[in-house]
């Protein structure tokens, strides 16, 4: 795990904005997982929570919805400048459209040690061979957002 270690500094309102969005999944059943996506100067551009259970769609992570919702803002699919915020590492497909959308850096909250694509299982988003190589920043209200999924998973065991 090579992400530089954040543990808040100029992206806690980002990450606080990324939370109300995994509560928001938490609430229709989802598993709490937020994000946003901002500009340089801090403005969202994009939010984005889990809906794989609410609209039944494989992709509904809350990456990729708050990657389109900042797309269509910006009306193009080239988010260079901007960085995703997200409450958990993103998983392969999510760390994947971090790099193809051209974000900035990718800043997490907790590490995801069963499916985390951004330096626990895989590094896709330091990957050499790409294109594209975001800069990361893990850590950030980790404790939050790890605590917010036990008591989730808790629940539903």
């Amino acid at each position: 795990m090579s992400a530089s270690l954040h543990p808040t500094g100029p992206w806690e309102p980002a990450m606080r904005a990324a939370l109300d969005e995994a509560r928001a999944a938490r609430a229709t059943g989802d598993v709490p997982i937020g994000a946003v996506v901002v500009d340089a100067a801090g403005a969202v551009l994009g939010r984005g929570r889990n809906v794989r259970e609410a609209e039944a769609d494989p992709t509904g992570h809350a990456e990729v919805v708050a990657l389109r919702a900042a797309a269509r803002a910006r009306g193009e699919w080239r988010l260079e400048g901007c960085t995703l915020v997200v409450t958990l590492e993103p998983c392969t497909m999510c760390a994947g459209a971090a790099v193809l959308s051209r974000v900035e850096r990718v800043v997490f909250a907790a590490y995801d040690d069963k499916a985390g694509a951004v330096g626990s299982l895989w590094d896709v988003v330091r990957d050499r061979r790409l294109n594209h190589r975001p800069e990361v920043l893990a850590g950030v209200l980790a404790e939050e957002s790890a605590a917010l999924l036990q008591e989730f998973f808790a629940a539903h065991r």
